[in-house]
């Protein structure tokens, strides 16, 4: 069998398609790659769509091209592997195939009086013991419930039967096998608040809550399964089976081989999240932490502990795209080395509100300190460190359930802003604790590779697989704790006057 997968990684401002190869450890080894970014739509303030059809064109063209450049023919490929941004929800009609709404972003906070009314009911603590999650605007049922309560004729025809809902793996799917396929993996149906992940089905409970029929869900499959196939549409008649999908997050926590109980990745894209792995059991967090799966092979399920920063690379992008003070990502980190180290800014990025564990829709960013002698650099430098304090607000949460529990933590790292050394660096300053990065860092690509070769029978099983997990650089802290904590209370000082 052909020793070569397809991985997409449709995330949240660019799709991805990347061309493994098998090595001799049964290691995907990454080949070929194609990127096309695609436009965001933002309504109104706090509100985030996508077209779905960019979602869908923008894969289909960077597939072709990772294929071509790679020199292959899709008949070499033993299989496809999906990866996507969470949560971003996508209704549209199953006889036309086409949306009936924008996409409605992870980020987009249009339901947060919605969800107000939910714990002010006292339906908040229902929720969360069934889902692992928080009544917040963040995750898909409410964002489903607007789409049929707001897009005219939406609600009859989903009576009807005539509209499925997905997340994007799943609006992927269907469209890359035909309309054959209405399905998803676990993990990605542990976050649309409509799945218990506790019995392992869709809750009829809370379908009723949310007034959702269940005729538009998917089935739900484990991560590594037989997803369809693709039709003939896509890949000029050569079908390609489709055989991992995980959230983009857990297929990091797979590509970065966190299968022991207390092992913790952390992943810097457009936001920040990280899990730790708590096994077969899931554990309730007091911190406001998510209880969600972090993968499901075999017919079971591992858990995990999800601490979600809604904005990390995300505030080096609006220092591009925004206030113009780069011209590329790669230059925030030299803006912020060259920084007066006198001149101490304090920057919350709180752009859609805050994430864990604080969990605040309404508040907005700033920038504390601010002199006449504040500058660019300050600023980036500002920007980068609010990735760390950020990830010590989710650490420290962890480390509060898991000592329940029983475990012990160990850090990984990967995404874009992970190869910013000075980042990683303030990371482990903040946490007093390593901060290893592996020498691959784009893990969620290679956690579906391996999922969709383990499912071919060309990659090995997840015992083989965590051995190949390779080191590039250890961070250790260069900070002393007592300096540190004198930085995070400034954290929290600004925090507070935010959210107070």
């Amino acid at each position: 069998m052909s020793g070569y997968i397809l991985a997409i990684d449709q995330g949240t401002t660019s799709t991805r398609a990347i061309i493994f190869r098998t090595g001799e450890n049964g290691l995907p080894e990454p080949v070929q790659t194609a990127q096309e970014e695609f436009p965001q739509h933002f309504p109104a303030s706090g509100l985030v769509e996508h077209n779905p059809e960019d979602l869908w064109e923008t894969t289909i063209r960077t597939c072709r091209d990772a294929i071509a450049a790679a020199g292959i023919s899709a008949a070499d490929l033993a299989g496809i592997g999906i990866t996507n941004q969470r949560e971003t929800t996508v209704v549209w009609d199953k006889n036309t195939g086409l949306p009936v709404h924008n996409a409605i972003v992870w980020q987009d906070r249009r339901t947060a009086d919605y969800c107000d009314s939910l714990r002010d009911a006292g339906l908040e603590d229902q929720i969360t013991a069934k889902t692992g999650l928080l009544a917040d605007p963040y995750f898909s049922a409410t964002k489903l419930r607007w789409i049929l309560e707001n897009t005219e004729g939406a609600r009859d025809k989903a009576e009807a039967g005539d509209l499925l809902f997905g997340t994007v793996d799943t609006f992927l799917i269907w469209r890359l096998t035909g309309g054959r396929s209405h399905v998803t993996d676990a993990t990605n149906a542990a976050r649309t608040m409509l799945y218990n992940i506790q019995d392992g089905c869709w809750d009829a409970d809370l379908l009723k809550l949310f007034d959702i029929p269940a005729s538009m869900l998917p089935e739900v499959l484990d991560c590594a399964a037989d997803f369809g196939v693709t039709g003939p549409h896509v890949f000029d008649g050569t079908p390609v089976p489709i055989l991992g999908v995980a959230g983009d997050q857990q297929a990091a926590t797979v590509g970065q081989a966190c299968f022991a109980p207390g092992m913790m990745k952390s992943t810097y894209g457009t936001g920040c999240f990280a899990l730790m792995n708590t096994g077969d059991t899931p554990v309730l967090s007091e911190n406001r932490l998510l209880t969600t799966i972090a993968y499901q092979l075999n017919g079971k399920p591992a858990y995990a502990l999800e601490g979600s920063i809604f904005i990390a690379g995300a505030v080096v992008q609006w220092l591009r795209d925004g206030l113009q003070m780069i011209g590329d990502a790669t230059e925030a980190q030299p803006l912020a080395e060259s920084a007066d180290p006198e001149a101490v800014l304090t920057f919350v990025p709180a752009f859609t509100g805050l994430g864990a564990p604080y969990w605040n829709a309404e508040c907005r960013g700033a920038i504390f300190g601010l002199t006449r002698g504040s500058g660019p650099a300050e600023i980036a430098q500002a920007a980068l460190q609010s990735v760390a304090f950020q990830t010590r607000d989710l650490v420290q949460a962890m480390q509060a359930d898991w000592e329940g529990a029983g475990g012990e933590t160990v850090l990984r790292v990967d995404g874009g802003m992970a190869n910013s050394d000075w980042t990683m660096q303030a990371l482990a300053n903040q946490l007093q604790a390593p901060v290893d990065r592996p020498i691959v860092t784009e893990t969620t690509a290679l956690g579906v590779a391996w999922l969709a070769g383990m499912q071919a029978g060309i990659c090995p099983g997840p015992e083989e697989f965590s051995q190949t997990w390779a080191l590039d650089q250890r961070f250790e802290p260069q900070q002393d704790a007592a300096g540190a904590d004198t930085d995070y209370a400034r954290w929290q000082d600004a925090v507070n006057r935010l959210i107070t």
